[in-house]
């Protein structure tokens, strides 16, 4: 796992790295307008990856009641499979833990294994199928959860 880094807070200062990373990553990006909205919501939870003074990767998910909806989590492509899309899932998790949440929720491609196995690594559990949810490719969603024991 890459250690050199940290994780922090988004600020509105990371939003052009994020976008950048965005668009490396999904082929229909969020707006960079999105993401200006993003920090300023109260609802939403960003957390970005920072090395040598640049953002390699971001997560985010919205605080809703007492669930974490994860909205987004993406690696620049030269940062790949080094830990840096697992200690962005920690950052969350923790987030989620300390903050009373009860459990966190993702859609993810039915395609996208690194992702899912990522996931399960976690101890997310399939909990259902969105068809035909995604395009560009067209793709169903699997929806996933954590639930967290003993959480008060």
């Amino acid at each position: 796992m890459t250690q050199k880094g940290i994780v922090r807070r988004m600020t509105k200062e990371d939003v052009e790295s994020v976008y950048e990373i965005e668009k490396l990553s999904f082929s229909i990006p969020w707006s960079k307008e999105s993401f200006l909205e993003e920090v300023e919501n109260s609802y939403a939870i960003y957390f970005v990856y920072e090395e040598d003074s640049k953002v390699w990767g971001f997560a985010g998910m919205h605080h809703i009641v007492d669930e974490g909806h994860i909205t987004n989590i993406a690696v620049h492509p030269q940062k790949r499979r080094q830990g840096i899309g697992k200690a962005l899932l920690c950052a969350l998790i923790s987030y989620a833990r300390e903050n009373g949440i009860i459990g966190l929720t993702l859609e993810v491609r039915s395609k996208n294994i690194p992702a899912i196995s990522l996931y399960k690594s976690f101890g997310f559990k399939e909990a259902g199928l969105r068809r035909n949810y995604y395009t560009n490719p067209p793709d169903d969603a699997i929806i996933m959860w954590l639930y967290f024991k003993n959480n008060s």
